[in-house]
């Protein structure tokens, strides 16, 4: 007996080591960029001093997995197609460990993040929060495979990126869009390894209404994995209104920002002091944040705090100098005010092969909301705002104190093309009664809640590298404002027929960088027109999304 007991301990000390040693780990994550976009198909090598390199690729929704690896130490180097090389040294891998390493891209509008502790779920490419600016909208889906963005680099420090587009739009016969034209460009260089320093830019240039809009922003990185962020904007808008000589609209705006991460959980926040010249001066101070608990590597359950709603422009790709739209001004009886929002979400969002889900509750509270409308009205009515650069008009409508909730359900068709259906509940905007005036608007409105529900499809053709996405936006009844207008999960979209294409040029390989062709189609089929009657007599039309066609040529070097 004793011997068998020998012989059965000396099994087990053989067993054990090999038990132990057979203990591998994995290291998965998501890259993405800094403005929250999965990048598809980048490289992620896994280097060890026990081991050859170790590649794997992302996948659409920018996730990898690296799995069979020893215990030990890591270097992590994400490499792709006209991006900067990112590496991330000293990964401590145990026996058996999970580990979760997640790489943030920068886009040429952003600030360098590089995250090392985060958990898988919040760099979805339906994530519905910025980390950085929790107010920044974007189009996660059409940026998936966008490689125009850079990384930090110890070893690239003096790395210079840059961008230049040539954009213009299409007169739609009274619908709302005159045509105008706008360069955008963009600069970026690191800056003593760890910081960065950008300055980006948008001139419009038209006989009525030229603008410009510079931003500046400086952003380090942290040994604790924090990352503050400082940026100075200035606008600079000729009267929009011919009939409000030297009201010039000008703004200032200085924006920080930070995170922190506290294992599970995740921490940014934010503000915005923003001073507005139009009519008067205005100081307005402007906070932002979340608060991220990662419930495992694919749940996340998040509150986030806004005050300003995202931009639509960020939503076709289009490229833009700064994170968020600007003061959003109205007038009252010749009286300006600046809309002011406060949009409070709790959210909890999974994600399971190939499907990606999220459920939301939102409060918002919106008031002097500065709404859309298309037509000529009366110059002299002290109602609106026109704005003959694009077509529209802006009309302060009625405080708006709503909650909703939010569904969002996104699968992966093909390897190339993913769908996405968005449902949303929620108070909006409308006319008591038909036949109202445009000066009664503000007064005759009141607030009904309404369905919504959004269809998007995206993708990219494999060959040519086209990239497109196409939405439709169903509102179950008139609505003034949209509803979740606060919506940036990979669910959002303009209401409507909207269409948006991304091509690159081919034979352009002489040049040190590469050229895209961009086109953008919004509210298609001119839907969701309300017409009111201007106080010369005129119909005008109250809208939601006025109907454009955009496109133009970009080039990143």
């Amino acid at each position: 007996m004793l011997r068998a007991l020998g012989h059965i301990g000396i099994a087990l000390c053989l067993l054990l080591p090999a038990a132990a040693a057979d203990r591998s780990g994995s290291i998965s994550g998501y890259v993405r960029s800094a403005a929250g976009a999965p990048q598809m198909g980048a490289v992620v090598e896994v280097i060890g001093s026990a081991m050859q390199g170790l590649k794997v690729f992302t996948d659409e929704k920018g996730f990898y997995l690296a799995t069979g690896l020893q215990p030990g130490s890591y270097n992590i180097r994400v490499s792709a197609p006209s991006f900067l090389t990112a590496d991330h040294e000293g990964v401590g891998l145990h026996a058996g460990a999970v580990m979760i390493l997640n790489v943030t891209l920068s886009t040429l509008f952003d600030s360098i993040r590089l995250a090392p502790r985060r958990s898988s779920a919040d760099d979805d490419d339906w994530k519905w929060v910025l980390r950085s600016d929790a107010n920044r909208s974007i189009l996660r889906d059409l940026n998936a495979g966008s490689p125009s963005a850079t990384v930090e680099s110890a070893r690239n420090n003096h790395d210079f990126k840059g961008t230049l587009s040539f954009l213009a739009g299409s007169p739609s016969e009274g619908f709302g869009s005159s045509p105008d034209m706008s360069t955008d460009f963009s600069v970026q260089r690191s800056l003593f390894t760890q910081g960065t320093v950008a300055l980006t830019g948008d001139v419009g240039y038209g006989e009525e209404s030229p603008a410009t809009v510079l931003r500046a922003s400086y952003s380090r990185k942290m040994e604790n994995g924090s990352e503050p962020q400082l940026a100075l904007t200035f606008r600079n808008l000729a009267s929009p209104d011919v009939n409000l000589y030297g009201a010039a609209l000008q703004a200032v705006a200085l924006r920080t920002s930070d995170n922190v991460n506290l294992g599970n959980l995740e921490l940014s926040a934010g503000s915005e002091v923003q001073t507005v010249q139009f009519m008067g001066r205005v100081t307005v101070v402007r906070p932002f944040g979340t608060v991220d608990f990662h419930v495992s590597p694919s749940t996340v359950v998040e509150y986030r705090y806004a005050t300003s709603a995202p931009d639509p422009k960020m939503q076709a790709g289009f490229s833009a100098p700064d994170d968020d739209p600007g003061p959003r001004m109205s007038i009252n009886g010749f009286s300006p005010a600046l809309e002011n929002a406060h949009h409070q979400e709790v959210s909890a969002s999974h994600r399971a092969g190939k499907n990606s889900m999220q459920f939301a509750v939102y409060s918002d509270r919106i008031s002097n909301p500065a709404l859309i409308g298309v037509g000529n009205p009366a110059d002299d009515s002290g109602q609106v705002l026109s704005d003959s650069f694009s077509g529209t008009f802006t009309y302060r409508g009625k405080n708006l104190d709503t909650h909703g909730t939010r569904v969002v359900f996104q699968r992966k068709l093909t390897s190339d093309i993913a769908a996405t259906m968005d449902y949303s509940y929620g108070g909006v905007l409308d006319l008591a009664s038909d036949g109202a005036a445009l000066a009664d608007v503000r007064q005759s409105s009141l607030t009904r809640n309404r369905h919504s529900v959004t269809a998007k499809v995206n993708g990219t053709v494999p060959l040519t590298k086209s990239r497109w996405i196409a939405s439709y936006g169903w509102v179950s009844g008139r609505a003034l404002s949209q509803v979740d207008s606060f919506n940036t999960s990979a669910g959002r979209g303009d209401p409507y027929l909207d269409v948006f294409f991304r091509q690159p040029i081919p034979g352009t390989g002489f040049l040190p960088g590469h050229m895209e062709a961009l086109i953008e189609v919004r509210n298609l089929l001119a839907q969701g027109y309300v017409p009111v009657m201007g106080s010369d007599g005129k119909t005008v039309y109250l809208v939601q999304s006025a109907r454009a066609v955009r496109g133009g040529l970009a080039f990143s070097f």
